[in-house]
């Protein structure tokens, strides 16, 4: 079909041309909005986004990080979920999961790993205990307390490092109770003769019958870090590294590097009830 009738003078639209004129400009401008949206996915101001951060993460923190991705990225449909460290792992290397923020140590093979954010943890305790009597407590302060802690199964590494650490600095408790929920650790902490290991940022200053210590010579610490699949870190699971990377980092610790050396892990079952 002739669009167009050329002289030495003019160039003149045919009828056929002019039929097909609306229907050429329509093509043109989704044309030109395809290649808008893909320049918005390239630079991660849009798609879907699934993401995972773990259960003990601070409700403050939690907030903050979605306050400023969404911020950042508001085009961007984050899909988020609640997993543990050995849950994300999973997902990643499925790659059902985009972008997570996981416990050091463990396996970070196929990872790429954003900035690592050190945590200081404390214990929490009864206001009326003997060792909340003091500024900070040392671990041998808390022999004979049950001590509430994870499921190992969440994250073994950290759950055996926090034991072997405990016990080389004169604390082997009396039975490791598993739980995690606020909720359900005070009321083991009000029930019985236990403490948990936290840090401050994710205790309540207001409660009136429990209170958080710092350990003495900080021998505990928490690591996160942000991590994705290796070769797969688009602009957007980039950007909610960076989100969660700089909301860690009001609260944490200096000198957030991972562990030198090999861990060697204690049998959680010297342990169990």
């Amino acid at each position: 079909m002739r669009l167009f009738e050329r002289t030495s003078r003019q160039v003149t639209i045919t009828k056929g041309g002019t039929l097909l004129l609306d229907e050429a400009r329509e093509i043109l401008a989704r044309s030109e909005a395809l290649r808008a949206t893909a320049r918005r996915i390239q630079e991660g101001r849009t798609g879907l986004l699934r993401a995972a951060l773990p259960p003990d993460l601070a409700g403050d923190t939690v907030a903050a990080i979605l306050a400023a991705f969404r911020h950042r990225h508001g085009g961007v449909e984050l899909e988020l979920q609640e997993l543990t460290t050995a849950d994300q792992l999973a997902g990643l290397a499925s790659h059902d999961l985009d972008v997570g923020l996981i416990r050091h140590p463990c396996d970070v093979a196929g990872l790429e790993l954003g900035p690592v954010q050190r945590h200081e943890l404390g214990v929490l305790l009864l206001r009326d205990a003997p060792a909340a009597r003091s500024g900070t407590v040392p671990l041998t302060a808390l022999t004979g307390y049950d001590l509430i802690l994870f499921p190992r199964a969440q994250a073994p590494a950290v759950h055996d490092d926090l034991l072997t650490t405990c016990a080389r600095h004169g604390y082997t408790p009396a039975a490791v109770r598993h739980g995690q929920g606020p909720s359900f650790t005070r009321g083991l902490i009000l029930s019985s003769r236990a403490v948990a290991f936290t840090s401050r940022d994710a205790h309540p200053a207001q409660d009136p019958d429990i209170t958080w210590r710092p350990l003495t010579g900080a021998p505990l610490t928490l690591r996160h870090s942000a991590a994705w699949p290796r070769g797969r870190g688009d602009a957007a699971a980039l950007a909610f590294a960076d989100t969660v990377t700089d909301a860690l980092a009001a609260t944490a610790t200096a000198g957030g590097d991972l562990p030198p050396t090999p861990l060697h892990l204690r049998p959680a079952a010297e342990y169990w009830i």
